[in-house]
């Protein structure tokens, strides 16, 4: 099958690879749409954080956003799973131990991560065996794109849930990428008040396009009263300032990551009582994505700038916008039939 091989920092392409094979408690998926991630980038420049930790190496088969019709199972599955429209969780969990059992295989001491971790072959390639137990089927409502686009959702739904805000409550944003647009569509279809704050005036503009009027520069912020902040960026200042910026009494959750460690006040964070969360992978917030996609109370496709073909995989990595993108933050690859 034809499979996306990074082999080195900047070095990679469409291979040819040997197909995988259904094993027991797992199944092989024709793989029909992928998105690409910032780490999907950071795996292609060599910037990966797990390439120099020794926890992934070259060559590395990225993809984990993704969705896929199942084609074969192994022993033990049940064959109802044949022909399913599928989506699956990142995050691979050994299932046995405690964090397992208790719903928080994410966090699986034995982790291993689709597309990023110990060699776990991801979805950019024509097929992908997954285990039975990390699927979550689709409706029939959610179509590919959508379906490529729940395990981003999952991550900002998990930090939407984590602030909880309610209904004519207001939100702030730190950061205008995909996590931190899905996060802001969440929290708009349960009625809050979403504010936005990015960098670029692009992402700022392509904002308010999606209905979002409140998106401002760091220095045009307004000084209003944030009853949850979300820290979707990758600036290692804002962990800090959303302390800073929001309600003492309430809750900020973090769910982008730096490429330099950050620095927090713990004094500030106890004297204003404030509630930090830290989030990892979608795992958690995944059905809570299909049902509001499936329901139409978050539509994420606006956010898709452009579907390319697996052969045009290395250039989106690279950095190059095709002709015609969209402004959106998200690359999606078409890669099989529905």
């Amino acid at each position: 099958m034809r499979a996306f091989v990074i082999t080195g920092p900047r070095a990679a392409g469409v291979q040819e690879v040997p197909a995988p094979i259904a094993v027991p408690g797992e199944a092989v998926i024709d793989v029909t749409r992928a998105g690409v991630c910032g780490t999907d980038v950071e795996f292609y420049t060599g910037d990966m954080a797990y390439l120099h930790t020794g926890r992934e190496s070259y060559p590395v088969r990225i993809g984990h956003e993704w969705t896929g019709v199942v084609r074969e199972v192994g022993e033990g599955v049940d064959p109802a799973w044949l022909g399913r429209r599928v989506v699956g969780d990142t995050m691979i969990g050994c299932g046995e131990c405690s964090r397992c059992r208790s719903g928080r295989h994410h966090v699986c001491p034995d982790l291993v991560e689709l597309g990023c971790s110990l060699g776990r072959a991801g979805a950019l390639a024509e097929q992908l065996l997954m285990p039975v137990r990390q699927l979550l089927a689709l409706p029939d409502i959610v179509d590919e794109a959508m379906g490529a686009m729940v395990e981003p959702g999952g991550n900002a739904m998990r930090a939407f849930r984590a602030v909880k805000v309610a209904e004519g409550e207001r939100l702030l944003v730190l950061g205008a990428g995909t996590i931190g647009l899905l996060a802001a569509m969440f929290a708009r279809a349960e009625g809050v008040e979403v504010h936005i704050m990015g960098r670029s005036a692009r992402s700022l503009a392509f904002a308010r396009s999606l209905g979002f009027p409140h998106a401002w520069t760091a220095d045009e912020l307004p000084d209003l009263a944030w009853d949850g902040v979300i820290d979707a960026s990758n600036a290692r200042d804002l962990p800090a300032r959303a302390v800073e910026l929001v309600q003492p009494g309430r809750s900020v959750a973090l769910i982008g990551l730096a490429g330099e460690p950050s620095s927090v006040d713990t004094r500030r964070v106890a004297l204003r009582d404030v509630t930090i969360v830290g989030l990892l992978g979608a795992s958690a917030g995944l059905r809570a994505t299909v049902d509001a996609f499936a329901s139409g109370a978050v539509d994420p496709r606006p956010l898709i700038a452009a579907t390319v073909p697996l052969e045009a995989a290395a250039d989106i990595l690279a950095g190059h916008r095709p002709d015609g993108a969209s402004a959106g933050p998200k690359f999606q690859i078409e890669i099989g039939p529905a």
